[in-house]
């Protein structure tokens, strides 16, 4: 969304990922994946949005059956996948206005500014003048974009819904973001934020099948495979295992920044364990070692694959995994979940 896009790097959601109240993903709690660009400002790992999966922070995410949960991922959280919009509040001055492309002055005195760059700034001051309600939060780069794909009579309604979506996602309150998105699509159906903010609403309020078609058109849009983790989350919850294999699959194809990659690991093996398919999960998640400083991605990966050894009666790795994850974060979620699996497995 908007305004995640620029603080998540990479991503969050609920698939099982270890934290996760309702996710589907892995533990009884999932993880929601980060990635994408959300309407609040730019993600580094791609762009970020509120998804299910658990490219993110780690909070949100999907329990094994469905359900998100707001904790364990990053992605879901904020408002979109492209997460620039870390408010645009403060845009500041532009950039060479007043000068030339040198920054020299001219012989009368003062400074002769290139034109195009000052009438674009001049333009660009206009739109930020115009904008109204929750629009004033979101960043520059949104509000271009949006007003290059829309027509003018709908510019300001549409980016007046994107704004209170986008801050209804940073703010917990899904239906509301759902709700505004709607209304943004229909003002601005080929933004790729506003598809993006809409499918990850529909994603935190479980309506999978919108949450599917919003996040693919984004992709399609946006040409970012970001939210593909969230996607296949999505997919779980849908009861298409085959399709859930072939995103993963189509994934590995495309390639991604690093967090996007993780989260889809612990979508994929998460959906492993539902299956019933556990040494797949094992070999899938499983770390070569454990190093210290580990990213919030790594953290659930290993609470993934602890929970992939401990139901196949490993108990020795899966305790490994489970210390290394309460050394680098003691308030991991889902712990105690996990701690549970352990005690059921084989010592």
């Amino acid at each position: 969304m908007a305004q995640e896009r620029s603080n998540r790097g990479g991503q969050g959601g609920k698939h099982g990922g270890g934290q996760g109240g309702k996710g589907r993903s892995g533990g009884s709690r999932g993880g929601r994946p980060t990635s994408g660009r959300s309407a609040s400002g730019r993600s580094s790992a791609g762009r970020s949005g509120t998804g299910r999966a658990g490219a993110g922070d780690g909070s949100g995410g999907r329990s094994s059956k469905g359900g998100s949960d707001d904790r364990r991922s990053g992605a879901g959280r904020g408002t979109s996948g492209r997460s620039g919009t870390s408010t645009g509040k403060g845009q500041g001055r532009s950039a060479g206005a007043g000068r030339d492309g040198r920054g020299k002055r001219t012989q009368g005195g003062g400074y002769m500014g290139n034109q195009s760059a000052s009438a674009e700034s001049r333009d660009a001051a206009k739109a930020r003048r115009d904008l109204k309600g929750a629009a004033v939060d979101l960043p520059r780069w949104v509000i271009d974009d949006l007003s290059r794909v829309t027509p003018r009579e709908r510019i300001s309604d549409a980016l007046t819904e994107l704004g209170t979506a986008s801050n209804a996602m940073i703010e917990g309150r899904y239906k509301v973001a759902l709700r505004a998105a709607r209304k943004a699509k229909d003002l601005a159906p080929r933004d790729a934020t506003v598809r993006e903010t809409l499918g990850l609403a529909a994603y935190r309020t479980g309506d999978w099948q919108t949450a599917l078609q919003e996040l693919r058109a984004y992709r399609r849009i946006a040409g970012e495979a970001t939210h593909m983790p969230i996607e296949m989350d999505t997919l779980r919850a849908l009861g298409r295992a085959e399709d859930v294999t072939k995103t993963w699959q189509e994934l590995q194809s495309l390639g991604g920044a690093p967090a996007v990659l993780k989260e889809g690991v612990v979508v994929y093996a998460s959906f492993l364990i539902d299956e019933g398919r556990l040494d797949e999960a094992r070999v899938l998640a499983s770390p070569q070692s454990v190093k210290p400083n580990p990213y919030p991605a790594d953290l659930r990966v290993w609470y993934v694959a602890a929970r992939a050894n401990a139901l196949s009666g490993d108990a020795k790795t899966a305790r490994r995994l489970r210390d290394a994850i309460m050394i680098a974060d003691p308030a991991f979620p889902g712990m105690d979940d996990l701690e549970t699996t352990i005690s059921k497995a084989t010592p």
